[in-house]
């Protein structure tokens, strides 16, 4: 999806022009993948734009760093600050949110330690990843012939920018072969996630969602969904699940900062009901929660005035 510039970047504790946001061809971390990022959306509200679990975004930031061994040269704080500035700056009611931490020009080599760390936050306006009819059409789904790393191999509890190599390659084989999305299966033949999705199945009346063990990352907005069921009165729980279970499931969506809740219409050709129950009650409460509308969860809104 193409990136409408905006006026600012956050760059290292200033706001720059976005055409003078730029970076040395010799950045260690365009070379070596090790950078750590985030995605995050700020929503309309009739107070201003609001961000949605900023805070657990930034933290999820920051355990990546530490998995990293990456030393962040600011706060949790300061960088919750600095985001909700670059949206107010921007004038945009409601838009998606790139924070990055990376290793910066001066060193080369794969020794990380000698390396400065810079810090970005880029916004722009962005619309529904999967396509604005994935709720009601629901999207094709393919199981990749690329396996979602191991957790000894690279950390997929890090959101990593050198990771979604291993996404990239499932997505495009899944674009290229007349799919929308990637399933990704782990070594051992589990389901671990999409692209950049978390996986819900039911069957049974009962909602299904991979474990991180299986080399899902802990989606914010896994988690979000795990909440709005619980108060819906939906059995939700963590399991592992098999290729089987996907073509065999009642109805099945898929979650993420970016999808959103969008529903999956089949499995490698498999029909699955489209959309089911659980996904639109789902994705009606969500919509309500990323705006501040449901009150027990209004914490989860940060205005950025």
């Amino acid at each position: 999806m193409p990136i409408t510039p905006t006026e600012k970047i956050w760059m290292n504790g200033e706001l720059v022009p976005w055409e003078s946001a730029q970076i040395h061809v010799l950045t260690h971390s365009l070379h070596y993948g090790t950078g750590v990022f985030e995605g995050i959306r700020a929503y309309e509200t009739p107070n201003g734009p609001a961000v949605f679990r900023l805070t657990e975004h930034i933290e999820r930031l920051f355990n990546s760093a530490k998995i990293m061994m990456m030393d962040l040269p600011y706060t949790v704080e300061e960088v919750i600050e600095a985001t909700k500035l670059v949206v107010r700056e921007s004038g945009l009611p409601s838009c998606y949110i790139r924070p990055i931490a990376y290793y910066g020009y001066g060193e080369m080599g794969l020794n990380t330690l000698p390396c400065s760390v810079d810090v970005a936050i880029a916004v722009w306006p962005w619309g529904a990843y999967l396509g604005e009819d994935a709720l009601t059409k629901g999207v094709r789904m393919k199981i990749s012939t690329w396996l979602r790393h191991e957790h000894n191999t690279m950390p997929p509890a890090s959101k990593t920018t050198g990771n979604y190599v291993n996404s990239s390659l499932a997505k495009v084989e899944a674009l290229k072969a007349g799919y929308d999305e990637a399933i990704m299966l782990n070594q051992q033949g589990l389901v671990s996630e999409c692209t950049g999705e978390n996986i819900f199945v039911s069957r049974g009346g009962v909602l299904l969602t991979p474990p991180s063990s299986a080399g899902a990352l802990e989606g914010i907005t896994q988690d979000t969904v795990m909440a709005l069921a619980e108060d819906l009165d939906i059995e939700c729980h963590v399991a592992d699940l098999t290729r089987s279970d996907l073509y065999l499931a009642d109805e099945m969506f898929v979650c993420g900062t970016a999808a959103e809740v969008s529903a999956v219409n089949s499995v490698d050709d498999r029909p699955l009901p489209c959309p089911g129950p659980f996904t639109t009650a789902l994705a009606t409460e969500y919509v309500k929660a990323v705006r501040g509308q449901i009150d027990r969860y209004k914490d989860w809104v940060e205005l950025v005035s």
